[in-house]
């Protein structure tokens, strides 16, 4: 089943970030994410906020899982490590 790669953000460092973004994208890709939003207009109903909110597809749990793991990726989370407060969850769509 499909899932969705979930993101919530604070960015605190533009620059840092924007390189982790920038290899972040095809690393995705290559996992057999797409991007659904990304950085969009959202409403804040609870819990804590986050100005940068991303939403990818995946075909399932573990593509998105492997991709997380991947090495590619693993790259450009090490700039955004420092440079953000984040949570990321992966959940499966239901039918």
């Amino acid at each position: 089943m499909a899932a969705l790669w979930i993101a919530h953000v604070t960015v605190t460092d533009n620059e840092a970030y924007g390189k982790y973004a920038e290899l972040a994208g095809p690393a995705i890709a290559k996992h057999g994410g797409e991007f659904i939003a990304r950085a969009a207009r959202y409403v804040q109903l609870e819990g804590k906020e986050r100005p940068r909110n991303v939403v990818a597809r995946f075909p399932s749990v573990e593509a998105a899982v492997e991709c997380y793991n991947s090495p590619e990726y693993q790259t450009a989370l090490n700039h955004a490590r420092d440079a953000s407060e984040r949570e990321l969850v992966v959940v499966e769509i239901a039918d």
